[in-house]
């Protein structure tokens, strides 16, 4: 049984991984990357945060299973990843605090440890965030926090290679059910071919004739300091959809952009305009210290981002058998990578999910104009 994976980021690496360490495989996995630099990849430009707070169950379970491996990562891939669990904090307005009580209903459903604050017990147990315009907190107090992505994904690609994967630094530039054409001409046969391209998985699965709603969205992060020493608070995120976390002596933040300033495939450049005209006055209102704040650094990466629905595709295509999909998770791929590459593996091994069900992130769901919709996108 020989696997191809188009893209050999944290996702396709964490499909590696997990297919080379299963007793049942007995086949040959080759992963075809093209910048093995990493330089542009979605995985090495992420701010690497996870969370349980979704409203749909689904990403809940996958991102519990992912807290769980991200402890144990110094076992499994011999790596730090420096995971440290101060949670999320999610801030409502009036406008969207049904919003989260209802997800709050799902959350605590499934075993979340969530905790509601009004205003008052907001400002108790932050003080240094003004609950100014908030109407409703929700907290995760447990299982909650952020880590060291690009390690997360050079240590599954690392023992991936260990075990015997092989990777290719090629290009894929024509695809067939049971082949890949690269661009150094060479072509690679296989029973099945996993797209996991990150943002470009959508223009792969043009190749093969499959339209695939996934497309490069770019998001700018700033690093930025605080003359203020202020305590340890949680990832939060403004009504606004700004957000902001501790790094280190520094802070991290970023937005969504304005709407009509989201095209897909712009250029990997900061849009430092978002900074001064978005991120700064937010910041510098929820927390008062955050008034005197200076950038110091920022970059820019893609969201792998899923036009349909915005969570993951995945599955074997309806039609196309040999063809599976692990992509378009929209900013959550690299805390799910863990649950997704265990999944994935279970499907190509064993004809099956085994350990959690993926089915309703299915291909089928966007043929049949389906969409799965997550309340809870950051």
């Amino acid at each position: 049984m020989d696997i191809v994976i188009v893209g050999g980021g944290v996702m396709g690496s964490s499909i590696a991984w997990h297919l080379s360490g299963d007793p049942n495989f007995d086949g040959t996995v080759t992963v075809i990357e093209r910048d093995p630099a990493y330089t542009r990849a979605s995985s090495a430009l992420s701010a690497s945060s996870i969370r349980q707070q979704f409203s749909t169950p689904l990403n809940i379970h996958l991102s519990r299973h992912g807290i769980g491996f991200l402890r144990q990562a110094k076992k499994l891939l011999d790596v730090d990843l420096g995971l440290r669990e101060p949670g999320y904090l999610f801030l409502a307005s009036p406008a969207g605090e049904a919003v989260l009580r209802a997800n709050n209903v799902i959350q605590r459903g499934e075993g979340c440890l969530v905790e509601l604050l009004d205003p008052a017990a907001l400002i108790g147990r932050f003080p240094a965030i003004s609950g100014e315009g908030v109407a409703l907190a929700s907290h995760g107090t447990a299982n909650e926090g952020w880590f060291d992505g690009p390690a997360l994904m050079q240590g599954f690609r690392r023992k991936a290679r260990e075990r015997g994967v092989r990777y290719l630094d090629d290009e894929v530039v024509g695809l067939e059910p049971h082949r890949a054409t690269l661009r150094s001409g060479r072509s690679v046969e296989a029973r099945t071919i996993v797209i996991a391209a990150g943002p470009w998985s959508g223009e792969v699965a043009a190749m093969a004739g499959i339209a695939l709603p996934v497309e490069p969205r770019r998001r700018s992060v700033f690093v930025f300091d605080c003359r203020e020493t202020l305590p340890l608070l949680p990832l939060t995120i403004d009504p606004s959809g700004v957000w902001f976390r501790p790094e280190g002596r520094f802070w991290l933040a970023g937005t969504t952009p304005a709407p009509g300033n989201d095209p897909p495939g712009a250029p990997l450049e900061v849009q430092h305009q978002e900074w001064d005209d978005m991120v700064w006055p937010v910041l510098a209102h929820r927390v008062p210290a955050f008034e005197a704040a200076k950038v110091v650094n920022s970059w820019a990466g893609y969201y792998e981002y899923n036009t349909f629905d915005q969570n993951g595709i995945v599955g074997r295509h309806p039609e196309i058998d040999s063809i599976v999909f692990a992509t378009g998770f929209s900013g959550h791929g690299i805390q799910q990578s863990p649950a997704v590459g265990r999944a994935v593996a279970e499907l190509i091994v064993h004809g099956s999910y085994r350990t959690l069900d993926l089915s309703p992130f299915g291909y089928e769901r966007i043929s049949a104009g389906r969409p799965v919709r997550e309340l809870n996108v950051v």
